[in-house]
């Protein structure tokens, strides 16, 4: 099972504690426990939202970009992990172990991928060939 594991702050929070080198350290061993587990696939940091921007469509189809900060957003995504467990269980027990910020209230969330067997009862087998072809591509030029 593939997941996406997202790493959530308060908005109101992100600009209250900078990194730190111990923070860097003990983040590094915990990704260390990850790979050395096998189940990091990627993982990576993101910046703060101030350099940020979302495209919003609203309901009538008009689409609006709005520039960052997303002050006024009650969670904010700061990072993530992708890893491949055997279960949602097995995540959470790896989510748990964590390092966290104390002055800081951090949530985890983990969300399952689909699969293409997910779609099979709704999509017919040739788009589901299309979609695995551009997935193939996607690793070829990626790696």
């Amino acid at each position: 099972m593939k997941v996406l594991v997202m790493i959530k702050g308060d908005g109101a929070d992100e600009d209250k504690v900078a990194p730190t080198e111990a923070m860097f350290e003990e983040m590094n061993a915990y990704n260390e426990q990850l790979v050395n587990a096998g189940i990091m696939l990627a993982g990576e940091g993101l910046q703060s939202s101030s350099k940020g921007a979302k495209v919003v469509w609203d309901t009538s189809g008009e689409v609006s970009v709005v520039d960052g900060p997303f002050t006024e957003a009650k969670e904010i995504v700061a990072g993530y992990w992708i890893w491949q467990v055997s279960s949602l269980d097995e995540a959470v027990e790896w989510a748990k172990r964590c390092p966290s910020t104390p002055e800081l209230r951090s949530v985890l969330e983990i969300r399952p991928y689909f699969e293409m067997e997910d779609f099979a009862k709704v999509v017919s087998p040739d788009v589901l060939e299309k979609e695995q072809a551009l997935m193939d591509r996607i690793k070829e030029q990626h790696g």
